[in-house]
């Protein structure tokens, strides 16, 4: 067992080594990053955006339904729900879902590619695969998944607002006030820095199963599990990680 950990993580870096070096044509890395921007990231703003606002409404309703002390200002629960988004549901639980979308995506489309030849075909002809295929990926998570996280904290405070709104559980202003007291804004960087690892993590370890991928179509589908569940337990080890070290 250990011997299989350390030839995976030994061959992982390995791959890592070919994803970033230089590429041939910088104009093709460009479009390359473009598309998956697009495919990867843009196409996610929807879903992420459907869930942020349930998660704020439902961390609405669940500190409400905790704080029955009338001592105990309203103002409290527009404050517990925004650290909350900020501190773990807007980096943490987004990038788990993202995970399963697009973790599943990168390593069957790669899987798929390596099944069929097209990356020895690639090979033959002189072309570093590993950079041409991943390395835009990797980047355009990196880079764009960040700006999910800030979308996705002020639709969680959107839809905590709405729901306050339209049930009356508390005033709006409580809320509004509750959302300004004792903002910290490094905990936005905080946030924004664990999305940005827990990206890379998910692009690249999703790349390098499919990039090995093997054994037909039940191999693709097997290397898109594994780099599901690799990429989520990867997660929530980072997680703790850059808890205790930032903050």
């Amino acid at each position: 067992m250990i011997r299989g950990f350390l030839y995976e993580t030994g061959r992982y870096f390995l791959f890592l080594k070919q994803v970033f070096r230089k590429p041939e044509k910088w104009r093709i890395s460009a479009r390359q990053f473009i598309s998956e921007a697009d495919k990867l990231v843009i196409s996610s703003i929807p879903l992420i955006a459907l869930i942020s606002v349930f998660i704020g409404a439902v961390l609405v309703i669940q500190t409400s339904n905790n704080m029955t002390s009338p001592l105990l200002p309203k103002m409290y629960i527009g404050y517990m729900a925004r650290e909350s988004l900020v501190l773990e549901f807007c980096s943490t639980m987004i990038c788990l879902i993202l995970a399963g979308k697009i973790g599943s995506n990168i390593s069957s489309e790669i899987g798929t590619m390596r099944i069929t030849e097209q990356i020895d075909a690639m090979e033959m002809m002189g072309i570093n695969s590993a950079n041409f295929l991943v390395m835009p990926k990797i980047l355009s998570t990196t880079l764009l998944n960040p700006l999910l996280t800030m979308m996705s904290i002020i639709m969680g405070l959107l839809g905590g607002y709405l729901l306050v709104a339209l049930t009356g559980m508390i005033k709006t202003a409580d809320y509004i006030t509750g959302v300004r007291f004792a903002f910290n804004g490094f905990y936005i960087v905080y946030s924004l820095i664990k999305t940005a690892v827990f990206s890379f993590i998910i692009s690249s370890i999703s790349s390098y199963y499919g990039y090995y991928a093997k054994d037909g179509s039940l191999g693709v589908g097997k290397s898109s599990t594994r780099a599901i569940v690799t990429a989520s337990a990867l997660i929530l080890i980072f997680n703790l990680i850059l808890t205790r070290v930032m903050l």
